[in-house]
């Protein structure tokens, strides 16, 4: 029961991260600058991902996509392919964990459904990883253009969707770490379980080869030695 209860919470983490993740794709503010007049702000500036963009103190936004993926930056390029390799680990992590958790009634025999839910604990734990190594290195970039003096181009903060990754990616991997954990349980369980049985298989058969030696020694009829005194009394004069 408790192995259940801990592959329930194992799942509700690591989906909860997943979902974060996910969200944090098409999140805008991945970095943020604002340029502040004498009263207000003047104009804000945004990008993510895919495009960058300007908002004025009206509310007017103003967006423009990268135009070619090949004329990008090499860490956007990076830190799309690790997104996108993470939301879909974590797409097909949630499914396996579905099917290996125990609470449900597919997936085969224990030992098929934990190795199964072992396998998602590795993608999720895998997923949590390649997002947080995205949001790594975007947020990298960021601090060091803003720290570096001779850095002359807008510089940026740290927005809100690279924190919001850094949540997703630290429960993704703690989701995948407790599925580790309850495959480990698991399978020292049922290895406990098979040793009692063949312990309880030897003394059954112990006891049952006993009774049957007692049985046959029961059964046995004594020597008689009475026959043979009398054979011995008719041979001896002759």
């Amino acid at each position: 029961m408790s192995n259940m209860v801990t592959e329930i919470m194992a799942f509700v983490l690591a989906t909860a991260g997943w979902v974060l993740v996910s969200s944090t794709l098409p999140t805008d503010y991945w970095k943020v600058s604002s340029i502040d007049g004498t009263v207000i702000t003047t104009a804000t500036y945004w990008s993510n991902l895919w495009k960058t963009c300007v908002t004025d103190s009206t509310g007017v936004s103003n967006c423009k996509d990268f135009p070619s993926m090949l004329a990008l930056d090499g860490y956007i390029q990076v830190c799309r392919g690790l997104m996108i390799s993470a939301v879909c680990l974590g797409f097909f992590a949630t499914a396996f964990a579905l099917v290996g958790m125990k609470c449900t009634k597919i997936g085969g025999t224990d030992k098929v459904k934990a190795r199964i839910a072992c396998f998602a604990g590795l993608q999720f734990f895998i997923s949590g990883l390649c997002s947080l190594t995205a949001c790594s290195l975007y947020a990298h970039r960021i601090t060091s253009e803003f720290f570096d003096p001779m850095f002359v181009a807008q510089k940026y903060e740290l927005g809100v969707a690279l924190f919001i990754g850094w949540g997703g990616s630290a429960l993704c991997i703690l989701g995948g770490m407790v599925f580790f954990l309850s495959l480990s349980d698991g399978m020292s369980k049922s290895s406990s379980h098979a040793d009692r049985r063949r312990y309880v298989y030897s003394a059954s058969y112990m006891s049952s080869h006993g009774k049957l030696q007692n049985q046959s020694a029961n059964g046995r009829r004594p020597p008689d030695y009475n026959n043979t005194s009398q054979q011995f009394d008719k041979n001896a004069y002759v």
